[in-house]
């Protein structure tokens, strides 16, 4: 029997209403199912298991009902077994989670009839060192970002690329994203907007005190260090907005392409510059 996880974005009123129909959808068509806790009380049985436990489980797709940064989340589960993700937009963009729930079914009933297709995203790994040693790892759909705390007072930092010295400046921060990203974080910091095909990093300082300070595009095969040269009281990274480490004065970051890809499933081709319009309204006159 085929299985199904369904993992859902917590208090949200929609998934009360839309899960019970989808259960029911799944198990007539002799779908085995799990759900996460965030959607227990609504799966009418269905085995509960923690999101970190799902790959465990073997399922051949994963339904997201929430938004981007519930879809983030379960991705960075699931990328390590490399599972198909439907994401169901009940979030406010939805830029990755971009199916429709007018849409759910239809794209349900392409999936159990092989009519889809799958766009594969890459990732980054970000291991953190710290006194000649790493301290942490990471895998991420989006970014990862080193920025100062909260004091109004910039942090310093150095970009190192394929042991070659880029640039040293102070800054609020420093954005490392694949393309995906590029529409993310990355966006609203000046990055440029990268297709998603494209096998590229994209390093972004954050509000920098240099006025010819830009955002760079490197090879996606390259590797990348971001130092902590000087921070006023805190500093972090962040990975896709949601994990967060406090990071010290001589810090590094060592970025470089993941080994794992995220797989979205896709009823249609409707395009990334679509998405762009129709979603950040990029492009319209």
């Amino acid at each position: 029997m085929t299985r199904v996880a369904i993992a859902c974005k917590p208090h949200k009123e929609e998934v009360g209403r839309i899960l019970p129909e989808l259960v029911a959808w799944l198990r007539a068509r002799d779908y085995e199912l799990l759900v996460d806790r965030e959607g227990a009380e609504y799966a009418s049985g269905a085995p509960v298991v923690e999101r970190a436990e799902m790959p465990f489980w073997s399922p051949a797709l994963v339904i997201v009902l929430g938004g981007d940064g519930t879809l983030l989340a379960v991705a960075r589960v699931f990328a390590t077994v490399g599972t198909p993700i439907l994401g169901v937009n009940l979030g406010f963009l939805g830029f990755l989670t971009e199916i429709r729930l007018t849409d759910l079914y239809s794209t349900l009933e392409g999936w159990c009839s092989g009519c889809f297709r799958v766009d594969e995203r890459a990732m980054l790994h970000a291991s953190l060192w710290r006194d000649g040693a790493e301290h942490s790892s990471h895998e991420a759909l989006n970014e990862v970002v080193v920025s100062k705390g909260d004091i109004a007072r910039m942090g310093e930092f150095a970009v190192v690329l394929d042991g070659k010295s880029v640039a040293r400046f102070r800054a609020d921060g420093v954005i490392v994203s694949t393309p995906t990203g590029s529409t993310a974080y990355t966006l609203a910091a000046n990055g440029p907007i990268v297709t998603p095909d494209v096998d590229a990093m994209v390093v972004t300082p954050i509000c920098p005190h240099l006025l010819t300070l830009r955002p760079i595009v490197v090879r996606g095969d390259a590797s990348l260090a971001v130092r902590v040269e000087g921070i006023p009281n805190l500093a972090l990274l962040t990975v896709d907005g949601q994990q967060a480490v406090e990071l010290q004065k001589d810090d590094e970051l060592r970025c470089h392409r993941s080994s794992y890809t995220v797989k979205l499933v896709r009823l249609g081709d409707s395009g990334f510059f679509e998405a762009l319009r129709s979603k950040l309204s990029w492009g319209e006159l």
